[in-house]
């Protein structure tokens, strides 16, 4: 059976990333993240640790005017939390705007994330990096 305290740290540990991540705020992700973090995803099947993942998101941070989640669906689970929804970016080079439908599982322990596995569809991916 879930611990209801636990079970609210970790929809807790859920708005703190997500907000932070939209708020371009990458220090914050990092206090989110354990640091031996383990952060993997669908499209190239390769795990980052926390240090890697930071460097991708600062890029998101520097290259993006916009980065939004909407039409989020979250649960919490034993072990943490999954979550749907639909992240809108907007390059600032070129103004284009990405929807990418994704879905995150993580692994929460206390206040931070242990393991974070993304699943993104790929084809937006490879459209935004183009």
């Amino acid at each position: 059976m879930e611990n209801p305290s636990s079970t609210s740290k970790s929809m807790e540990v859920a708005d703190r990333l997500f907000k932070a991540i939209e708020l371009g705020d990458i220090a914050a992700v990092e206090n989110i993240y354990a640091p031996d973090a383990k952060i993997w995803h669908n499209f190239d099947q390769k795990i980052q640790t926390a240090t890697e993942n930071l460097a991708v998101l600062g890029w998101m941070v520097q290259n993006m005017a916009e980065i939004a989640y909407g039409e989020v669906r979250r649960q919490p689970t034993p072990s943490g939390f999954v979550q749907q929804h639909v992240l809108t970016v907007r390059v600032k080079s070129s103004g284009r705007r990405f929807s990418i439908p994704s879905c995150i599982i993580a692994t929460v322990k206390g206040a931070h994330i242990t393991r974070l596995d993304e699943y993104l569809d790929s084809a937006q991916i490879a459209a935004l990096q183009s």
